[in-house]
Parts: structure tokens; sequence; C-alpha cells
């Protein structure tokens, strides 16, 4: 395991995205949800409340200064392509575009069994610090489009993570970045799981 302020191997930033907030049908409601995001070309000003032109509609559960910008591992998306199949909702074998689990940072070569809270990712003019799993909720239900997705992408610890503004800047779509490992007291599957498993009692 790296030690504190040891680099481990490095990813790529596949794409960025951001997203206004909007009306969602969500568990037979309609509400405001910021889920929804699109890809953005070209530099992104990351500041420490998160990107510019990206709003959060529910601050309880992606916003503020601890989660200010929220990235998933793009590996996961076959998974949810096939979910979404089996569960009889994509009739076609299309890949889902970049931005579909609601993530502004979609990222290639980081799971959550290799990141830890604390850790930094480093790009060419910004650093984002690891501070917490996706807790998903019912809204990513309504968006995979079957009602156990949230339960599924938190017992498969396929949640992502989200980053605090160590270092603004700026973000583009293709970069790659570095891995600073921190304390490494506990990944973000140990921590998803151990919030699923405080539900489950």
């Amino acid at each position: 395991m790296a030690e504190p302020g040891q680099p481990v191997p490095a990813g790529r930033l596949l794409s960025v995205q951001t997203g206004r907030a909007a009306p969602l049908q969500a568990g037979g409601r309609r509400i405001l949800s910021a889920i929804g995001k699109r890809p953005v070309t070209g530099p992104v000003t990351v500041q420490a409340l998160g990107l510019a032109g990206d709003e959060q509609a529910d601050l309880s559960v992606h916003g503020g200064l601890d989660k200010a910008v929220y990235a998933y591992p793009h590996e996961h998306y076959g998974f949810w392509q096939a979910q979404r199949q089996a569960h009889g909702v994509s009739l076609f074998d299309e890949a889902l575009p970049p931005g579909f689990v609601g993530e502004n940072l979609s990222l290639l070569g980081l799971l959550e069994h290799q990141v830890f809270v604390g850790d930094t990712l480093h790009f060419a003019d910004c650093v984002l610090r690891v501070t917490a799993p996706r807790e998903p909720c019912f809204k990513f239900n309504a968006v995979m489009g079957f009602n156990t997705a949230a339960r599924l992408m938190a017992t498969q610890a396929r949640c992502g993570f989200y980053l605090a503004v160590a270092q603004p800047g700026t973000l583009v779509a293709g970069e790659p970045f570095t891995v600073v490992a921190g304390r490494r007291a506990l990944s973000i599957q140990q921590a998803i799981m151990g919030k699923l498993a405080k539900h489950l009692r």
C-alpha cells in the first residue's frame, strides 16, 4: 500500500460535465434536481464550491465544500448499460452518454477499491481531495429507469466519490491525473459498504 504523500498509478479524465437544476419525475413526484449533466468542451474553471456552470439542487447530498465535485469511474458504464437492458429499460445496445449517472468528472483508471478518503487527485492546474462515497437515492432510480438501481449501486460499490477542491484552477477533458496517497485508512469501497451496513441493521 502507498505511504502518505506517495504518488500511485495515474488515470485520465475522459470528460467534464455540468448541469443546471431542472424538474425531474422521481418516485411518483415532481422534484428539482441537477442530476442531468452534459459534457463541456474546453477548460472548465474549478472553484471551492465546484465547477463553473454547475448547480446542485439538494446540498445535503451534493454540494458544499466537501462535496463540490462528483467523480465516477467510466469502467462501470458497461455494467449499467447491461442492467438497463436486463430490466427492459433499454431496447438497444447503445452506449450511455457521459454524465448519465450525474457525475461531473468521468474518470478512467481509478476504481472505488483503489481510492481512499484523503487521497488527492493532481491535474495540470487543479488539485481535488477525495472526501466520501456517493450514497444514491430515488433520483438515481429515476435516471436509470428501474427502482432497484440505487441499492445496486451501493451493494456493488459502484458509487463513485465526492471531491473537495484543494487547489482551484481548471480542468480539461482528456488530461491525465496523478493520485497522491493520503492516510489511506478508509477506501471508498469500504466507506460505502460501512454506510450500507448501517442502513441494513
